[in-house]
């Protein structure tokens, strides 16, 4: 049974503040690079591809590994992961224009001196045998006092992602979430590839093809003598209506490990927000595991994974807040965040250290059948 609606104000101590709409910005942004191309622009020129592998992880069904470059890459390290199937905002269709579609979030480690922010990664599941991808980056237009627009790097952990109609909201720690249109998806010329930054008649974008600017942020807070939730994670639960999104945090030691859920307005795709402006929790629970990297909910069942490093398998933990039942070794090394399926009725993650990077599917049933 689902936990009841809260009372007004039950979760008020700990609650997002949405930002002021940076569509000024943004306009000029796209105004400055030619027009918006949206996600459109970008499934017509995917420039990678991916390899369907038998992934090193027991509950895996089927994954692929990304190209060379990317298993390898020191700077991007993969964090969070949604698909086509949590961008529907009504019936139970999982796919855009006709294509079975995945995305996950990575964010930047300093190499050389240099972070690159933030960036989600587009990959084309519809054919199997011909996966193709393609990086959008993350940045943060703004208007320089002459009135000219300039781009700095969203630096976020992007530890999860939630795609629902057009807007994907980025998990960012501390700092709440950071959400965008994918319709504002904008292509940049061939630039310098060592940094960001648009001036005169240059636009350099590290090398990237396709930018995505920042359209609000979802600031957090909490009420006098409550600890900030950190962001952790995030996902989508499709079970209910309106949807919900899932987020928590990640702990160790002596650090909380909450849950918790916010409503989604089914129309916008934003959170739902009370008349002061607030999006206070539907849900916020204390009972989270250390550990925890990203969490999802089926029917009221909580589906939570769990790392243990660069050299041993990861766990999924099952239940609900307080009483989750540990599956071990059932998940590559350094698992990230998780989704769900539902017309698959699968679970999918992605795992993040360097040379061990795959994104795969888990079949739920295998979860509640007892195999911990």
């Amino acid at each position: 049974m689902e936990p009841p609606e809260p009372r007004p104000g039950q979760h008020a101590g700990v609650h997002l503040l949405r930002g002021a709409d940076r569509a000024a910005e943004v306009d000029a942004l796209a105004d400055r690079l030619g027009g918006r191309v949206g996600l459109r622009g970008v499934l017509g020129d995917l420039d990678r591809r991916a390899r369907a592998v038998r992934v090193p992880a027991p509950a895996a069904v089927w994954g692929f590994r990304w190209d060379r470059e990317d298993m390898r890459s020191p700077r991007w390290w993969p964090q969070g992961i949604t698909t086509s199937a949590d961008s529907a905002t009504g019936g139970a269709g999982d796919d855009v224009d006709g294509r079975q579609l995945l995305m996950t979030s990575s964010y930047s480690h300093e190499v050389d001196g240099c972070s690159h922010g933030a960036r989600l990664t587009l990959v084309d599941l519809t054919d199997p045998s011909d996966l193709r991808y393609r990086h959008v980056l993350l940045v943060e237009p703004f208007l320089r006092d002459d009135g000219s627009v300039d781009v700095r790097p969203v630096t976020v952990h992007a530890g999860g992602i939630v795609w629902h109609g057009d807007h994907v909201h980025v998990a960012g720690t501390a700092r709440g979430f950071s959400s965008f249109r994918l319709d504002d998806i904008v292509r940049a010329p061939a630039g310098d590839a060592t940094r960001l930054r648009v001036t005169g008649d240059r636009v350099d974008a590290f090398g990237y093809r396709y930018l995505l600017p920042v359209r609000f942020t979802y600031d957090a807070h909490a009420g006098h003598g409550t600890d900030q939730l950190r962001y952790s994670f995030a996902s989508l639960d499709r079970s209910t209506s309106p949807h919900r999104l899932v987020a928590g945090e990640y702990g160790r030691g002596e650090m909380s490990t909450r849950l918790v859920r916010y409503g989604i307005d089914p129309v916008s795709s934003l959170l739902h927000a009370e008349p002061d402006g607030r999006s206070v929790p539907l849900t916020l629970d204390d009972g989270g595991v250390p550990g925890m990297q990203g969490a999802t909910v089926v029917d009221g069942t909580w589906f939570v994974t769990t790392s243990r490093g660069r050299y041993r398998l990861g766990s999924v933990w099952v239940g609900r807040p307080g009483e989750l039942v540990e599956h071990r070794w059932q998940l590559s090394v350094g698992p990230e965040d998780i989704t769900y399926w539902p017309a698959r009725d699968q679970l999918w993650s992605l795992s993040e250290y360097p040379g061990a990077r795959y994104v795969y599917a888990m079949p739920r049933g295998r979860f509640l059948r007892g195999t911990a």
